[in-house]
């Protein structure tokens, strides 16, 4: 049994669930009830990990992440940060500033790293195959947030659905001429995945995906609003846009202001993540529970740093993704 069950069949966040089961303060007591109830129905215990740490720990963990400044990755690094604390591990933040060359620093000298932290969160970085051979020689825990195929506890969401999602709801409006902003971000594991979603959609239909109409877009707004520039000047006409995360789509409802076109009634625009913001903008979205996946990696990480005798048998948990559909997205007239 994992926090993932207790979170189910509580039916709360997994943030809360782990607050709850740690009589941390800010939890209900209706939600302590549910918590309660739910863990004594599976049989399930949370790690001792607030206890004194074993000898010869250093008592701190790494948060690796490809940056520290996108919403996703700050929400995921907060959430696992709280958790680790309340374990009583100190975190080292580690971001790799999407430069090629930190990343190979990082992983290129993993022995001093050992001597500074007992384990490693990995926030969606794509590593080399000699990267993770490293890894595993090195002695240290590891769990990760959004990886696939890793020889560690992993959490994340079935990328490829999340974007077939979205671009299924596009199809669905009727648009069968669609444009992609696909990231253009190095280190970063998801967004193959998501392209494969938009094509899978489109093969569905019996469609194929248009070279001019996909372009590279960093995950930032200003990224989503060159790429949706970029499409713009070159004459591309799309009915509607997929783009990789909410912030890309941001950027791209900047542009397509910017040159006259109005949203939703020329173009059809659709994220991924459910920002903060697509809310107050009206922006169409898969939603994604960031906090959530950041949270219940630490966990494992927590559980597997403080019961290092048990077999380490990695396990794959996908969180559901779901569906908003805002003010954006219309019916193709």
């Amino acid at each position: 049994m994992t926090i993932q069950d207790v979170a189910v069949l509580s039916g709360l966040s997994i943030c809360t669930v782990s607050r709850a089961l740690r009589n941390l303060p800010n939890v209900s007591e209706k939600a302590q009830r549910q918590v309660a109830d739910a863990a004594s129905k599976l049989g399930y215990k949370a790690s001792a990990a607030a206890s004194r740490l074993a000898g010869g720990s250093t008592g701190s963990v790494a948060i690796v992440a490809p940056t520290a400044t996108s919403w996703f990755f700050a929400q995921a690094v907060e959430a696992a940060e709280e958790v680790f604390g309340d374990c009583g591990y100190d975190t080292v933040l580690i971001s790799l500033r999407n430069k090629p060359s930190v990343k190979q620093q990082v992983f290129g000298d993993l022995e001093s790293l050992a001597q500074r932290v007992d384990g490693l969160l990995l926030l969606n970085i794509d590593l080399a195959p000699e990267e993770m051979e490293s890894l595993e020689a090195s002695g240290l825990a590891v769990a990760s947030v959004g990886m696939n195929s890793v020889p560690w506890d992993n959490v994340g969401i079935d990328d490829e659905h999340a974007a077939w999602q979205a671009t299924s709801h596009l199809l669905g409006l009727g648009h069968w001429d669609l444009a992609v902003l696909s990231s253009s971000d190095h280190q970063v594991v998801s967004e193959s995945d998501r392209f494969r979603g938009f094509r899978r959609a489109l093969d569905e239909h019996h469609l194929t995906v248009h070279p001019d109409l996909v372009v590279g877009a960093e995950s930032s707004i200003d990224g989503g609003r060159r790429a949706m520039t970029d499409l713009i000047v070159r004459g591309a006409q799309p009915s509607a846009v997929f783009a990789h995360c909410d912030e890309a789509a941001f950027g791209a409802l900047m542009a397509l202001r910017e040159h006259g076109l109005s949203v939703p009634k020329n173009v059809s625009v659709i994220g991924i993540d459910d920002h903060p913001m697509s809310w107050f903008l009206g922006l169409s979205t898969v939603a994604q529970p960031v906090a959530d996946q950041g949270a219940f990696a630490a966990n494992l990480l927590c559980e597997r740093l403080q019961n290092p005798e048990t077999p380490n048998h990695p396990s794959n948990h996908l969180l559901d993704t779901k569906l908003i559909e805002r003010k954006t997205t219309r019916h193709k007239r």
